[in-house]
């Protein structure tokens, strides 16, 4: 994968639009185009850089723009990105687990992946939306110093574009704890 977009809409109708506009427009393939809670629409996508980048104009332009909640674009996405989305990544180290929530999709997948490349932390899984009307979250394992660190880390971005809901870090999480993760 070259590179990743994301794209989240309050708009169902509008974002089946958008995501059909996008790939009429550039040279990109979907990896999701779904509706999540509450009625929100997503779009991840990938293709070489400047395809993903015509995309993402074409997302934001009219009418698209007024029901635009959030994109995202990862110019070389890590590679357990995409088995996060699905649940499907080794857990790693069980001595701390961070949790990091937020309000747009978009951007926890864009802060998941910021992490797990600049800090020795282990991404879990990513949850998008469904049934957490409309938030989505991360999970991360590490040595405990790296999970705090990465913690804070995402708590500063979120909180810059408005997008932060909560953070939390266990160190030595349960047993019972760890095999739900």
């Amino acid at each position: 994968m070259k590179s990743l977009g994301i794209v989240e809409y309050r708009s169902i109708a509008l974002g089946l639009q958008a995501a059909d506009s996008m790939v009429k427009a550039a040279d990109i393939k979907l990896l999701i185009s779904q509706v999540v809670c509450p009625g929100k629409y997503i779009i991840l996508f990938t293709g070489k850089l400047s395809s993903v980048k015509a995309a993402l104009e074409v997302a934001a332009k009219p009418p698209l723009d007024t029901v635009l909640i959030d994109t995202y674009l990862l110019g070389n996405p890590d590679e357990s990105l995409i088995p996060a989305l699905y649940g499907a990544c080794e857990k790693g180290n069980p001595e701390a687990v961070g949790i990091i929530e937020g309000y747009s999709v978009a951007s926890i997948v864009g802060i998941a992946d910021e992490i797990v490349k600049t800090s020795p932390t282990k991404l879990i899984e990513i949850r998008m939306a469904r049934g957490m009307t409309g938030k989505a979250f991360a999970l991360f394992s590490g040595e405990l110093a790296a999970v705090q660190a990465s913690m804070e880390k995402a708590k500063g971005a979120l909180l810059e574009n408005g997008m932060y809901l909560h953070s939390a870090v266990i160190p030595h999480p349960d047993p019972q704890i760890w095999e739900a993760l």
